[in-house]
């Protein structure tokens, strides 16, 4: 038998329809509904009043509020952001040349003050993309797995700010780079993934975080030099955000980086540069690694055999994919509608993997981006999944997406 769902709005509505049947005291429905008999003909007036709308709960709010900000306050705050549109921390600031210092709100009292009145544009809740999971791939060969991080910045001597890239090979710890970059750009990072490429070869999978310049919040999570990446050949792989520890062993050689180059930091950049050059080749061919069997990651570690080439060549499908050249505006053409992809993969083909009436399967090379259904007309990346899943190939944990 299942259980009976019910709600105060029912249960006073069933009280009064009672109370109109013969039969029944109100003193005897009152004690049946456990409730005092003051609160019972409180409901038979509200009832009388207003019909069922009376029965709702009403606000909780208090009619007085002895800490409430003064009217003539609010008054002149809305008057200074009318007058010079600042924001709530300058707008606080002038207003504590005007009231006395008790009177004068908190920057959040103020923000909400201005929110009542429509002074403030309510912030656009970010986008959060699909994730598939926390990294599965095996680091038991090398270049199997190269990983890739910021260590955090510091100031050198003259005041510059020292982002470190570091670049590492998984199953070895052989730490292919370390380059000392003003900022963590696209800009910075290319040339330093190109001249590793060229050194090194090409691994089949390269693991970062969720970061700039690594990742995007576009379909796929997919960035300029992540597409630049897929290109290559090379597979990106995302740790899960806000959980380092999936990639502990980079995260590790930081802990000694930090400790042998940073502490304390050189004079300027070029100085700095020439000590991680100086750590990166003990680290490599001097320091016993006791993961290694107490061998030195030089001793484990072999190049590539996929070597790195500058002309780019096209991405390949199965024959069984629909295939679409993305537009320079960022957009694809399906049935005569226009479909929103990514500036990001302009001139560059994605292709359609068809697996029910209607319902598709998009992807950049080998990576995922969403599920198009072409009545809707709009690619999505996010899964109806009733629990979080962990582990495992997202092309073999998704389910059927129902789009309304």
């Amino acid at each position: 038998m299942p259980w009976r769902e019910t709600s105060a709005m029912d249960e006073r509505l069933r009280f009064v329809q009672d109370v109109h049947r013969p039969g029944w005291s109100i003193a005897e429905l009152c004690r049946r509904y456990a409730m005092s008999r003051r609160t019972g003909y409180k409901w038979l007036r509200a009832y009388e009043r207003a019909g069922p709308a009376g029965l709702a709960d009403g606000s909780h709010r208090p009619h007085t509020s002895p800490q409430a900000t003064a009217p003539a306050v609010v008054r002149l705050i809305l008057e200074l952001q009318r007058r010079y549109t600042w924001g709530v921390r300058k707008v606080r600031r002038l207003l504590q040349a005007r009231v006395p210092a008790e009177q004068v709100p908190t920057t959040t009292t103020i923000h909400r003050i201005l929110e009542r009145h429509g002074r403030v544009r309510p912030r656009r809740p970010s986008r959060r993309r699909f994730h598939a999971g926390p990294p599965q791939t095996p680091l038991d060969a090398p270049n199997a797995v190269w990983s890739a991080d910021f260590k955090g910045q510091f100031r050198t001597g003259n005041g510059i700010y020292c982002y470190p890239l570091t670049v590492q090979d998984g199953a070895t710890r052989f730490l292919l780079g370390c380059r000392g970059l003003v900022a963590p750009t696209t800009a910075g990072s290319w040339p330093a993934f190109a001249q590793l490429f060229r050194r090194y070869g090409l691994p089949e999978r390269l693991r970062t975080d969720n970061g700039q310049p690594f990742a995007s919040n576009a379909l796929g999570r997919l960035s300029p030099l992540s597409v630049w990446w897929v290109r290559l050949g090379i597979r990106p792989e995302l740790i899960e955000p806000a959980h380092p520890e999936q990639n502990g062993r980079h995260e590790r050689m930081h802990k000694t980086l930090k400790a042998a180059t940073a502490r304390p930091p050189q004079a300027h950049l070029a100085a700095q540069q020439r000590c991680f050059d100086r750590f990166r080749l003990r680290y490599n061919t001097e320091r016993p690694h006791e993961a290694l069997g107490d061998a030195t990651p030089a001793s484990c570690y072999a190049a590539s055999p996929r070597p790195y080439r500058t002309a780019l060549p096209p991405l390949e499908y199965p024959g069984h994919f629909e295939r679409r050249l993305v537009s320079r505006n960022g957009g694809i053409r399906w049935n005569h509608h226009w479909v929103n992809v990514s500036h990001l993969l302009a001139e560059l083909e994605v292709g359609f993997e068809e697996i029910d009436d209607g319902l598709w399967n998009v992807y950049f090379g080998p990576v995922w981006l969403g599920r198009f259904h072409d009545v809707v007309g709009r690619i999505v990346d996010h899964l109806n999944r009733p629990a979080r899943r962990r582990g495992g190939n997202h092309r073999d944990a998704r389910k059927v997406l129902p789009i309304t």
